[in-house]
């Protein structure tokens, strides 16, 4: 679509900025001086920028034909409301009758003071330049005011603001009565005697609203003057409601081309069915845009209807002031035509010529909600992404809002039709109005506390609250929170002993139980691997730390303080909530209470623990919904990741420690699993037990003593279970083989004070990762052989898939090439063949698998 520019070229003067928004308060008696604006004293300019309606084209044939002698009412009255068109209609029929050579005589109300000039007097002063005939306080009859008129024919009298003028007498005495009374007995004169002369024409213009009178008294004077006038008098509207988009284009456009114009409506109109936005049947719609373009008809309606029902406003001057600023202030932007929403409430012209007509309070509300930089609609400009960046919904729907708000009638506020009709943009889905809307709710502090219809309020609403009780919160009180949080999220482990922020490396015990701590900063972790106080620990590979992604930090602490602000306004009993406002206060506090553990989750998220050469860190990612505990989370994370062990084969026993020794002491073994970076972990020495004993029944190692001649084996192919005391060894199958072929007797297993004492060497802490302690009867040699190459096929629980995969992203990590095969049987199946091809097969070709085999077998 074309910028609005090139459809509808606004007048010099707007284009240029040179506008004096006075030019749009019409004044009679200037005109009729000669002075003021060349858009009224000029005719030429005058009817350039005059749209003909059809009751100013009715007037005008009225009062020519009366001034021709050619018929016509002789008296006429208009009535419009404030701003309605009555003293633009006075003005041209000052051009008619000045174009026809009639005589004028002009009388504003606003003008005269009544203790200086009486109407009559200034009726003959204008027409023979001295007051002689009708000279005094009193009416002068009709026969008086019949002769001066009949003198100057063809004559037209033009009459504005007469209700204040009369207003005005009634504080003037004369004699026992006063110059209201002697006013009102001369306009009955008056009509009488104009209704007598053919060529003499009268136009009286009185307001149609109440709400411009100024008192009761005021309202008595007029009805006064309605009945007075009522006697013989026509009743004229210049303006009908459906002509003003009309008025005001002329007025403000000096050319509109309504092909460029008709193609960016009909693309708007495409788009509307498109959304099913349409507020009327197409027709008429889009005759109804034609008329107003450049603007959207709900601009002029909203204007006309609702801010023209406030007194100063004025309607059709009105809008003409306020749509004069607004089309400078875009005349360089590339809109195809005006919506409310594109009023720059920034552009302090603009801001001023609504906030007059309003609670200057209003001031603040624009500031703070819709124009500062920090202006919360400017904010969900940025939170609804970057592709809708550029279009500024927020900011736009705030500002259409706005402009809904205000009426001095009982329309207020804008539902979400309306709103998505004045923010709409083709091309862009309008389902994103409804996604503006509640970011707006969540963010704006003067928006009511209730929805469709929105409106803005000068009472702060509960964002405003919140955002009170957030600058009071304490950020020690934040951090208190968190560890709270934590004890309750971490308290009674059955996988871990918890230390939350543990102060010092030797609040941590050097102990083999598995342990997760609880550390703000991750560079702390090394130290606490490396030491316990002043001596270096020992149980190194049982400690685990949980720790904070950063990049979260910000936000969860403005969640958590939200949390704690929402908690502290529903304790608050100085506040005063409206029923909807405390349910949407206890709304909040219970999904702040359900969701504090996935709010944790989110912020710590790293594991680290201690690796062979370096400190190990897992990034548990993002949570899922429904996490149950954050220590079960972990525990399962190391134990899919083979970090932490549930079970050990008894071969990895033979593989890893019986290369080069006959025997093994098995409390040592169990000691290098906890105290030796890189080795498993063992969720209990259970683990290592249970593989004993499998082995030990296997026969694939003997469990017996070492005596002063050497390893006895005691049980091998039988039930066994060591018990990890000094002496207990686990013995190299060989040796039992050949001792059970010899029949050699097995001696049972010593008692305590029997046990030879055997010199082992313990693990003790190292400083280094890359050297772990070295054990003596165990060889740790052949763990630093390499694999160069692997075949693996197993049988998996289909449970278990997820384990198995992350387990499997271990390979590629450590092997050059990799090729995978993935062998599936299913029985017992009750889907189609085309479920298989749809869901399965093209599934898997998506995720880049080669299919080699692919059978079926169909019911009979």
């Amino acid at each position: 679509m074309k910028p609005f520019v090139m459809c509808a070229r606004p007048h010099r003067d707007i284009r240029e900025g040179r506008f004096d928004l006075s030019v749009y308060a019409a004044d009679l008696w200037s005109v009729f001086n000669g002075e003021g604006p060349e858009e009224y004293k000029n005719p030429q300019d005058f009817w350039n920028r005059t749209y003909i309606t059809k009751g100013l084209r009715d007037l005008l044939d009225t009062v020519t034909k009366r001034l021709k002698g050619e018929g016509g009412d002789p008296v006429i009255q208009l009535q419009t409301p404030f701003g309605g068109g009555k003293t633009h209609s006075l003005i041209a029929l000052y051009h008619k009758a000045r174009e026809i050579k009639a005589n004028v005589v002009v009388f504003v109300g606003t003008v005269f003071d009544p203790r200086d000039t009486r109407l009559w007097e200034e009726i003959e002063r204008q027409l023979r330049g001295k007051v002689e005939l009708l000279k005094g306080d009193i009416s002068p009859g009709r026969d008086k005011i019949l002769k001066l008129l009949s003198e100057h024919q063809p004559l037209l009298i033009l009459m504005d603001e007469l209700l204040e003028y009369a207003v005005k007498c009634a504080g003037v005495s004369v004699g026992q009565s006063n110059l209201y009374a002697q006013t009102l007995a001369f306009m009955q004169e008056l009509m009488e005697a104009v209704s007598l002369l053919p060529q003499t024409a009268l136009v009286v213009s009185l307001p149609s609203s109440g709400l411009e009178h100024y008192d009761e008294n005021a309202e008595r004077m007029f009805q006064q003057l309605q009945k007075v006038m009522g006697r013989v008098e026509k009743v004229l509207t210049p303006i009908g409601d459906e002509e003003v988009p009309s008025v005001i284009t002329r007025r403000l456009f000096e050319h509109i081309d309504q092909a460029c114009a008709r193609e960016n409506i009909e693309e708007f109109l495409d788009y509307l069915e498109r959304e099913n936005l349409l507020p009327e049947d197409r027709h008429t719609y889009r005759e109804k845009f034609l008329r107003s373009y450049p603007f959207q008809p709900e601009v002029i309606e909203v204007l006309y209807h609702r801010w023209g029902s406030f007194p100063s406003f004025q309607r059709t001057r009105g809008i003409l002031r306020l749509l004069a600023l607004v089309v400078y202030s875009l005349k360089d932007s590339m809109r195809p035509f005006i919506r409310l929403s594109d009023f720059d409430l920034s552009n302090k012209d603009v801001r001023e010529e609504l906030l007059k007509h309003i609670d200057r309070t209003y001031e603040s509300v624009i500031a703070e909600d819709i124009t500062d930089q920090s202006a919360r609609a400017k904010k969900v400009d940025l939170e609804l992404g970057d592709s809708y960046r550029p279009y500024r919904f927020g900011t736009r729907c705030a500002t259409a809002i706005f402009m809904y708000s205000f009426s001095a009638g009982p329309d207020r506020g804008a539902h979400v039709s309306e709103l998505k009709l004045a923010c709409a943009e083709p091309g862009v889905e309008s389902s994103i109005i409804d996604t503006t809307l509640m970011h707006l709710e969540e963010k704006l502090f003067y928006l009511a506390n209730s929805r469709n219809p929105y409106y803005f309020s000068s009472t702060p609403n509960l964002n405003r609250v919140l955002f009170a009780k957030l600058e009071n919160i304490d950020p020690i009180k934040i951090k208190e929170k968190e560890r709270s949080l934590l004890r309750e999220a971490l308290g009674g482990s059955q996988y871990f002993d918890i230390y939350l922020f543990p102060s010092d490396t030797k609040d941590i015990p050097d102990t083999d139980k598995l342990k997760l701590i609880v550390l703000e900063n991750k560079e702390d972790a090394k130290d606490y691997i490396d030491y316990c106080g002043q001596k270096p620990r020992v149980y190194k590979n049982v400690l685990f730390f949980l720790c904070p992604y950063e990049p979260e930090r910000v936000g969860f602490q403005r969640q958590l303080a939200e949390g704690i602000a929402w908690q502290e306004i529903e304790q608050d009993t100085n506040l005063t909530l409206t029923e909807q406002d405390k349910r949407k206060v206890k709304e909040k506090v219970e999904d702040f209470k359900k969701g504090t553990k996935e709010l944790l989750r989110r912020l710590y998220r790293l594991v680290l623990y201690a690796g062979k050469e370096k400190v190990e860190e897992i990034d548990l990612g993002m949570p899922v919904r429904g996490i149950e505990r954050i220590d079960k989370e972990i525990y399962d994370r190391l134990r899919s990741g083979n970090v932490i062990y549930e079970k050990l084969t008894p071969d990895y026993i033979v593989v890893h420690f019986f290369t080069t020794r006959d025997h093994i002491p098995t409390k040592p073994l169990l000691e290098v699993f906890y105290k030796t970076p890189g080795m498993p972990r063992l969720s209990s020495k259970d683990v290592l037990k249970n593989a004993i004993s499998e082995g030990v029944e296997k026969k694939l190692f003997g469990l017996g003593v070492l005596s002063e001649d050497g390893p006895v084996c005691k049980y091998f192919g039988t039930l066994a279970e060591p018990s990890f005391e000094e002496g207990e060894i686990l013995i190299k199958k060989e040796l039992c083989i050949e001792k059970e072929e010899k029949k050699e007797e097995i001696e049972p297993i010593p008692t305590e004070k029997e046990k030879p004492k055997v010199q082992i060497s313990q693990p003790t802490g190292s400083d280094s990762y890359g050297n772990p302690p070295s054990i003596d009867l165990i060889d740790t040699g052949h763990i630093s052989h390499s694999i160069k190459e692997f075949r693996l096929r197993v049988k998996v629980p289909t449970w278990r898939l997820p384990d198995v995969a992350r387990t499997l992203r271990l390979i590629p990590e450590n092997f050059e090439e990799v090729e995978l095969r993935l062998e599936v049987i299913a029985h017992g199946g009750k889907v189609t063949k085309q479920f298989l091809q749809d869901k399965i097969e093209e599934g898997l070709r998506q995720a880049g698998c080669d299919i080699e085999e692919w059978n079926f077998v169909e019911d009979a």
